[in-house]
């Protein structure tokens, strides 16, 4: 793909967005810019509804989407309009081409979203209302936002999603749950449908829809606290995993970052990982595991829990850090004392990035104790008791202690 040019070019990009009524709901500007337009890309949908103001070429989108974007940038300085649905610029392809085209080259005339149009007829606020699209996405991104009292409006892929989304809800307590389907908004089609998530039997959902759901928690229900140190239960785990007060202390020391890539190698359940990932959506994960079975069990867990996106790399440390994007930081659970693992991690973390490395074992804790006299950093020694039965009454029975090295990159 070519790259941004240095100057600033005169617009030549046009994306505008359209609605289900068509060029009735596109002022005189718009029309005009699509009738004079040479090309004209879009699916189509949106050529079907432009059908009358549209004497240009017409280019629908290809699979894969990279194709047509060559396709758009190969005519760079010429007038090229863009049909997108609503916002172009709201989990739409504006936010795609904007990675390709500076803003200096493109104008954009947006219509309303699909999240403005369905809080407009339910009367919600959309400043308190979570918006995320799952089209073309795991249905599993919506599991961080199932909060007793919470409203969520949701992008689908087709009309199997509403019906996917009530069996997801039912499956983790939330099946008390509202679900309000609205279809083809702002069109003729317009249809709004409302039931319970655990009664949901619409069928012949129009494919362009969008999903309102006011979250109701079942006492079972699946909730994902906002804090760090989920509950172990939560995790499927065969023993290898960092307990959740070690968990929670770990993450405070990992400090997450808008934007940044952890590796978690010797990765076990995948525990650290996906919490790193639950505290902020802009959050990357590798997670770096020997075992095929954790490998499996990370991934179950990561979509379990509403990261789907976590990565999981099988292999051997250090020889599978090769390839891998440059981390933020490192946390090293299992594997370290190995040969050249702590050694490897280190040259591979970036400048100003942060290490953290656990130590059950005598030989690891060998390791960071050596690590520390080496490059400085912080040691800490964690022991954590937890009250037992101890025959008719109860006692502390202490956990294994953890020794945790803390290291930032120069």
């Amino acid at each position: 793909m070519s790259d941004m040019p240095s100057h600033t070019p005169k617009p030549w990009l046009t994306i505008i967005g359209i609605g289900e009524d068509g060029p009735e709901g596109l002022g005189d500007h718009a029309k005009r810019l699509i009738l004079a337009a040479p090309a004209v890309f879009g699916g189509e949908r949106h050529h079907a509804l432009m059908d009358n103001l549209i004497a240009g070429e017409r280019l629908v989108w290809q699979s894969p989407f990279e194709k047509s974007i060559d396709a758009i940038l190969r005519r760079r300085g010429t007038p090229v309009v863009v049909l997108a649905s609503g916002d172009p610029f709201l989990f739409g392809v504006g936010a795609t081409l904007s990675r390709h085209v500076n803003a200096e080259e493109m104008r954009t005339i947006p219509a309303p979203s699909a999240f403005s149009m369905a809080a407009s007829r339910l009367g919600w606020p959309l400043q308190e209302t979570a918006c995320l699209s799952l089209h073309g996405r795991s249905i599993h991104l919506i599991r961080p936002h199932l909060h007793s009292g919470r409203r969520i409006i949701a992008l689908t892929s087709d009309g199997k999603g509403p019906g996917d989304l009530a069996v997801l809800l039912s499956n983790s307590g939330f099946g008390h749950s509202r679900i309000t389907v609205l279809e083809a908004l702002g069109g003729a089609r317009e249809r709004i449908l409302s039931t319970s998530a655990e009664d949901f039997q619409f069928r012949d959902i129009d494919p362009l829809n969008v999903c309102a759901v006011e979250v109701k928690a079942g006492i079972e229900a699946r909730v994902l606290p906002f804090a760090t140190g989920l509950d172990d239960e939560l995790f499927e785990h065969d023993g290898q995993i960092t307990k959740r007060e070690i968990r929670a202390l770990t993450l405070s020391a990992l400090a997450p970052r808008h934007g940044e890539l952890l590796w978690d190698i010797g990765a076990g359940s995948g525990s650290i990982g996906i919490e790193w990932m639950l505290c902020d959506p802009s959050l990357k994960t590798v997670a770096i595991e020997q075992s095929p079975d954790r490998v499996s069990r990370i991934a179950r867990n990561a979509s379990a829990l509403g990261v789907p996106g976590l990565a999981v790399v099988e292999g051997t440390a250090p020889a599978a850090f090769s390839g891998l994007p440059e981390p933020d930081a490192i946390f090293v659970g299992g594997g370290g004392s190995e040969p050249g693992v702590m050694d490897a991690a280190i040259v591979s973390l970036k400048s100003g990035g942060r290490l953290v490395a656990n130590a059950v074992t005598l030989e690891m804790e060998a390791v960071l104790l050596a690590e520390q006299a080496r490059r400085g950093g912080f040691l800490t020694r964690i022991e954590i008791s937890r009250a037992s039965p101890l025959g008719a009454m109860s006692g502390w029975r202490p956990a294994m202690p953890v020794v945790q090295w803390r290291w930032i990159k120069d």
